[in-house]
């Protein structure tokens, strides 16, 4: 008894590649999105690196240091910045030495930030790039001591928190992954300031 072979329809070919392009794509997306959170947590933790580094120069130098959040528009983006400074006797300026590991970087245009800062009523971002001797927010005191605070992390898509960098009065950083929430002793003593949803 003969067996008549049959071939695929158009249509089950067509079925076929659509759902192999639809595996690749997702494939794709998750593999870029997961690139991006590892860029994203690099950056926070070279942050915190960074600002120990602002912490012991201080000290070293007996100058005050500070770190200084700008929120910008590029490209019709809001997009956040961060740069050191170091106090002179004229003004807050960009620090002497280490002009590279103190060079002003942005943070992706698909996140927020919101700044806490313990015993402060106002706190603001700078906008526009135009910050001449603007005082930074945080402050690494030659004495030793830091303003105590905390910088979350937001996705701008659905406010969702990413990351929660803290830090105590003696400069000692934590980061904090996704959600994980502050001790409720942090969050009454600390104001909380959101510029994030505010347009630059």
């Amino acid at each position: 008894m003969l067996l008549r072979q049959r071939g695929f329809s158009l249509l089950e070919l067509l079925v076929a590649l659509f759902v192999v392009v639809l595996v690749t794509s997702l494939a794709t997306l998750n593999v870029g999105s997961g690139g991006q959170d590892l860029q994203l947590e690099s950056q926070l933790r070279s942050l915190a690196d960074i600002n120990t580094l602002a912490a012991d120069e201080a000290q070293m130098s007996g100058r005050d240091y500070g770190l200084l959040l700008q929120q910008l528009n590029l490209r019709g983006e809001r997009v956040y910045r961060y740069s050191w400074r170091e106090r002179r006797e004229e003004a807050w300026r960009q620090p002497s030495s280490g002009h590279e590991v103190f060079a002003e970087r942005d943070l992706p245009p698909t996140v927020d930030l919101e700044l806490s800062l313990e015993g402060q009523l106002d706190s603001e971002f700078h906008l526009g790039e135009d910050v001449g001797q603007a005082k930074p927010q945080v402050i690494f005191y030659a004495s030793g001591e830091v303003s105590p605070g905390v910088l979350t992390v937001r996705q701008r898509s659905d406010a969702a928190v990413l990351w929660r960098l803290k830090w105590d009065l003696l400069g000692r950083s934590e980061l904090l992954p996704r959600g994980e929430a502050l001790d409720p002793s942090e969050s009454s003593a600390s104001a909380q300031f959101r510029r994030g949803q505010r347009d630059g």
